[in-house]
């Protein structure tokens, strides 16, 4: 091959290379939750990326291969014609031939090799790096095809180092990671904070952190602390309680001092009729059995995050904790997991 020609696959060879680590690097860097919308509108190039970033390990393959390819190609085909140019100068100083081999040898790789790494390595890398999102969509959809193109091999390898992977007891996985954890999050969230790029002025934010740290027990309050009506209350003790406090619901407590229901004051304002009637379903008859609206229960270790999903499937404002014996701890009240998120929350009938 013509020397010249030597040189000028070095720049295609540099070029290839660089599109191969800028994939890679694309691939396993894009945020999935900005692709997912842009695949969802329609865009091919997004629904491309998405289906390599949902075989990240295929995709890494391949770009190792191609880096590979062109890596030993640059060293077979422009490392000796580079050699070959340099020998002509050095040989007009007299040298050695050995010593005039030797030194074009060093001289080239030295320029093959800052050439390879600058240009066909950190470059593209930083790049990818920067603007991943930008990249993947661009890179993505050349890089599966070419994938497609050499399915055989690719298969084979990522099967081989799936493999080896195994023996150490490691599952491969196919899918880059794309998501944070809690932790993480949290420190993007208090970083972010002090760099002044972030306000969280009503604390909301830090509030949702604690939030999923906490307990049942740690909010739920203590059966010696609850403002609770017997099991017989009546419409007339319910109106002297929230004439009392000023609450709109009441735990009921059954025989055993353990809570066995609540009432909401809208349960009992339709018994309200007259004063002074004593008959069924009267003032100051018990309040009937079906108007007792049931407690959930939950164990005191519960999460707080699932205790409210626990209470939103049933449609209960108040549950009651119990340990692990099954003893009453206390009662959780749905306003309170709310305050641990948003602040505080007043019963629109509390008296202060």
């Amino acid at each position: 091959m013509n020397d010249w020609a030597g040189i000028g696959w070095l720049f295609v060879l540099l070029l290839g290379n660089a599109f191969f680590v800028a994939a890679e690097f694309a691939v396993i860097s894009a945020r999935r939750s900005q692709i997912e919308p842009l695949a969802e509108a329609g865009k091919r190039s997004a629904r491309t990326a998405l289906w390599a970033m949902e075989h990240a390990t295929l995709m890494l393959a391949t770009s190792q291969l191609g880096i590979t390819v062109c890596s030993l190609l640059i060293l077979n085909v422009s490392e000796p014609a580079i050699h070959h140019l340099l020998e002509i100068p050095l040989a007009l100083t007299g040298l050695p031939e050995a010593a005039v081999g030797t030194i074009g040898f060093v001289i080239t790789l030295f320029i093959v090799s800052y050439l390879h790494v600058v240009f066909g390595e950190m470059v593209p890398k930083n790049l990818s790096f920067s603007i991943p999102d930008q990249a993947v969509l661009v890179l993505a959809p050349p890089l599966v095809f070419f994938g497609r193109v050499v399915k055989p091999v690719i298969v084979a390898l990522n099967s081989t180092a799936n493999g080896v992977i195994r023996l150490f007891g490691v599952e491969p996985k196919n899918e880059a990671t794309s998501t944070y954890t809690l932790d993480e999050v949290a420190t993007i969230v208090s970083q972010s904070t002090k760099e002044g790029v972030l306000s969280d002025d009503s604390g909301a934010l830090s509030a949702a952190f604690e939030f999923t740290t906490k307990k049942a027990r740690d909010i739920a309050v203590p059966l010696d602390q609850l403002v609770s009506l017997p099991e017989s209350a009546t419409p007339a003790d319910v109106e002297k309680a929230v004439t009392r406090h000023g609450f709109s619901r009441f735990v009921l407590d059954g025989e055993n001092g353990e809570p066995a229901g609540y009432i909401h004051l809208k349960d009992v304002l339709g018994l309200n009729v007259d004063p002074v009637e004593v008959g069924r379903n009267g003032y100051t008859d018990p309040i009937p059995g079906k108007l007792i609206r049931q407690l959930v229960s939950i164990f005191e270790d519960t999460d707080l995050e699932d205790a409210l999903a626990t209470m939103r499937r049933s449609g209960a404002h108040l549950a009651r904790t119990f340990t692990a014996t099954g003893d009453a701890t206390g009662v959780l009240f749905l306003e309170d997991i709310i305050e641990e998120l948003v602040g505080e929350v007043q019963d629109a009938t509390r008296r202060l």
